[in-house]
């Protein structure tokens, strides 16, 4: 049974994860998010059997039907790994799913919407190295009024503690002082605000455990890079707010308290 229900939750992720691909693209460019999907080189409107999340790409063969280009390889990646994120999110919330359906849905609704919004941040940021300001914004209001609506991940109303409330400054402050400190050389201030939502998303002792993951996950990938740029004297940029959102979204899941501070 819950093998089934995962699936179900995998598949409703990479539906979303398909309009995420189209707030990505379209995002900052001046066109509407809720227009008809076509190919970006000649402009052909899709028909429905190119729009099937995940598996027109590989129908098709990663190339559009009409003038043959390839299609980028993010449409099924953000899909992929969207439907992994809600199959997760549901695996880590599946108790609950079978003890009371009304907290369930809420929880599962507030952070399957929270990690989607951190993925686009984060693919975003690995395309353009920069991330927009109304995005760290809104997620960090949506993440801030949860402190009072959501207690160690669930639904539970409540006045959240000192600590609760000067979670996301734990995280926001490091990575300012690092922005200050560099001159933007060595953390740009974007990460510090996100990191301002995500402290207050997961709590200071999960979400230090997930920086820690960002940083191991970031230095070995920069050190591949660095490797591979030198052999091909190639010049690397490396975002970090995709390893940041890959360390949250680990410590979430797994529950990783590195250090023994309590919630």
């Amino acid at each position: 049974m819950t093998s089934i229900i995962t699936i179900i939750f995998f598949g409703l992720g990479i539906i979303i994860g398909s309009f995420l691909n189209v707030v990505i693209l379209r995002f900052n460019t001046g066109r509407s998010f809720n227009g008809r999907s076509g190919c970006m080189t000649c402009q052909k409107k899709l028909s429905w059997y190119e729009l099937i999340p995940l598996f027109s790409f590989l129908f098709i063969k990663g190339k559009c039907l009409g003038c043959k280009s390839k299609i980028s390889i993010q449409y099924p990646i953000v899909e992929l790994i969207t439907g992994l994120i809600f199959a997760g999110i549901f695996l880590k919330f599946q108790d609950i799913f079978y003890l009371n359906t009304l907290v369930f849905s809420i929880s599962y609704a507030y952070y399957a919407v929270m990690f989607s919004v951190l993925l686009i941040i984060a693919v975003y940021d690995f395309k353009h190295k920069i991330i927009p300001d109304i995005f760290s914004l809104i997620f960090g209001i949506v993440t801030f009024v949860g402190l009072f609506f959501f207690s160690n991940y669930l639904f539970y109303p409540h006045i959240p503690t000192v600590l609760e409330l000067l979670s996301g400054l734990f995280l926001a402050l490091p990575f300012a002082f690092l922005w200050l400190v560099s001159k933007g050389t060595w953390m740009g201030l974007g990460d510090a605000k996100l990191s301002l939502g995500l402290g207050w998303l997961l709590g200071y002792s999960r979400i230090l455990s997930g920086a820690v993951v960002a940083f191991w996950s970031g230095a070995i990938v920069g050190l591949i890079l660095i490797v591979f740029s030198k052999k091909n004297g190639l010049k690397t940029e490396i975002p970090f707010a995709p390893f940041l959102v890959l360390g949250v979204f680990i410590a979430f899941l797994f529950e990783l308290h590195l250090f023994p501070i309590g919630f």
